[in-house]
């Protein structure tokens, strides 16, 4: 007998090393029966798929999205993003412009200090830089950037911040145009000396850009409020309401390239002296035809005043075309698709578990999504997502709106495994299925106590399902996936942040409806059974 349950007992620890979680999930007593010995087995359910097509997505970050690429299979999608500029705090010009030009009247005497010729703002650019693309370089396209109307100044104190979400109307929000500017995601006007230069650590200097000239009033009258209402100029959201509120920028012509766009400056320039290491105006050469004898010699100087940063808003926008919602509408099989467009809904058969393993223990449930291995002869067709988020549909909301990363409870995150198996594997999803079944338990206990003698199971049960219609729902999500190191000897990292993928791509799943030409998916339990 004490060999037979060393045995057994010996084959449960194994199956619980193997398992990839610290904790078994007892869906029966809480008190292990008495026996003299366990065994373990593996059995499976069926689990039914189906595509979840969303409009729109929670989107808090600092990369802006611009363009328009059109799919032969799921159709085009428009991008398009607004943004405000950071103003530092009590920001004052003089106090960032080298040696800034003073005049004062001192003992009635005109006193003059610095190189900065005087106040005029010589020209304002804004500076729309991007390092990566996706589809085609050298596709021709034009891009219009709009100055951020009154309504967004209003708008944007919005606390339910729906402007994070991917369906935000950037049209509402444009007020004036300050330009439009043709480009190629590749500019080969550039070049390869200034493509490759680095600074003395290696690092490159140049960063793709599309510039717009903008009318040099804009940067006056911003030069001049800060002199005469230093108040706009206290913090970011003084500056946004009051001097200037953001940029819209947007695709209108070309079709085939998106822009993965990092920062939005607004340059200034100004005309200064140059000097010698003293402080002393030089003169213009002699042999100078563009000057007299004796001229002070002068340039253009140019300085970041305002940029994008983390601290203020960003809000992409995302259009698709109606040939989205009929590939979500396909029955034999599901879709992933990014930015903004489908999930995959997964049904996980709960109630048979329960019903089937109550009074055993959870080791192990393993649940696979097969990607086909599809073959596209356009050049710049998308990718299958590196990364997917298992999660809860009724936390889809909260999980992204608060910025949380996967527990291992009730949220998986797992890669893309496209040289071996082509398939998304969650190992083991056990402490999903205990806390999902222990949760109706707990209502179901609740409530039969409360009924007593009247108690309906069946009655409980459809009032029940009616009422947590997600209870048994996961969405497979494409996602990006920031980590941190966090020892500098090995590779250990930990998740940092989980955030939608808003980057094209797609995979094609087995499932879908079995009634309909779809399969269902297998989910594998691995569980431990006490003998009486």
């Amino acid at each position: 007998m004490k060999a037979k349950f060393i045995g057994a007992l010996l084959t449960s620890v194994l199956t619980l090393l193997t398992a990839c979680d610290d904790t078994t999930n007892t869906l029966g007593m809480s008190m292990l029966p008495s026996s003299d010995g366990m065994s373990s087995h593996t059995t499976t359910f069926q689990v039914t798929t189906q595509s979840y097509l969303v409009d729109s997505v929670y989107a808090k970050t600092s990369t802006g999205y611009v363009g328009r690429f059109t799919d032969p299979d799921f159709g085009s999608y428009t991008a398009s993003f607004l943004t405000e500029l950071n103003c530092t705090d009590n920001f004052k010009f003089e106090d960032i412009l080298p040696d800034v030009y003073e005049e004062y009247i001192e003992n009635d005497t005109l006193k003059g200090k610095g190189t900065l010729v005087d106040e005029k703002v010589r020209g304002v650019r804004l500076i729309v830089y991007y390092s990566t693309w996706f589809g085609d370089s050298l596709n021709a396209c034009r891009m219009s950037a709009y100055e951020l109307n009154n309504q967004w100044a209003q708008e944007r104190k919005d606390e339910n911040r729906h402007y994070r979400y991917t369906d935000i109307n950037t049209d509402l929000y444009k007020g004036t145009l300050l330009g439009r500017k043709a480009y190629t995601a590749y500019d080969a006007t550039v070049s390869d000396s200034i493509r490759k230069a680095t600074d003395s650590n290696g690092n490159a200097i140049y960063s793709p850009n599309i510039v717009f000239n903008l009318d040099t009033e804009i940067g006056q009258k911003i030069y001049d409020e800060n002199k005469s209402h230093p108040e706009y100029f206290k913090n970011a959201d003084a500056f946004i309401e009051n001097v200037f509120p953001g940029v819209c920028i947007q695709n209108d012509y070309g079709d085939g390239t998106i822009l993965y766009v990092d920062r939005v400056d607004l340059e200034f320039q100004f005309q200064f002296h140059y000097v010698d290491s003293l402080g002393v105006k030089l003169t213009k050469k002699v042999n100078d035809a563009n000057g007299s004898i004796g001229d002070d010699s002068t340039y253009i100087g140019r300085q970041t005043i305002f940029a994008s940063t983390k601290e203020v808003i960003q809000a992409n926008h995302f259009e698709n075309s109606d040939k989205l919602k009929e590939k979500a509408a396909e029955k034999e099989w599901t879709y992933i698709k990014s930015p903004a467009g489908i999930f995959t809904e997964a049904t996980l058969p709960y109630d048979e578990i329960y019903e089937e393993l109550a009074n055993d223990t959870l080791n192990a449930v393993k649940l696979t999504f097969t990607n086909y291995n599809e073959k596209s002869n356009y050049k710049f067709s998308m990718n299958v997502p590196s990364n997917v988020l298992l999660l809860r549909k009724q936390d889809l909301s909260t999980f992204f709106e608060e910025n949380k990363v996967n527990d291992n409870i009730t949220s998986f995150t797992a890669s893309h495994n496209n040289v071996a198996t082509n398939q998304y594997t969650f190992q083991n999803i056990a402490r999903l299925v205990s806390t999902c079944i222990n949760e109706k338990k707990a209502a179901r206990n609740a409530a039969q106590q409360s009924a007593g003698a009247n108690w309906d199971e069946a009655a409980w049960n459809e009032e029940w399902n009616a009422q947590h219609p997600d209870w048994n729902k996961v969405l497979l999500i494409p996602v990006s996936i920031t980590t941190q190191s966090t020892s500098s000897t090995s590779n250990s990292s930990t998740t940092t942040a989980v955030q939608h993928d808003l980057q094209p791509g797609y995979a094609k799943l087995q499932g879908g409806d079995p009634e309909n030409g779809g399969t269902k998916l297998t989910l594998e339990v691995t569980y431990t059974q006490f003998e009486q």
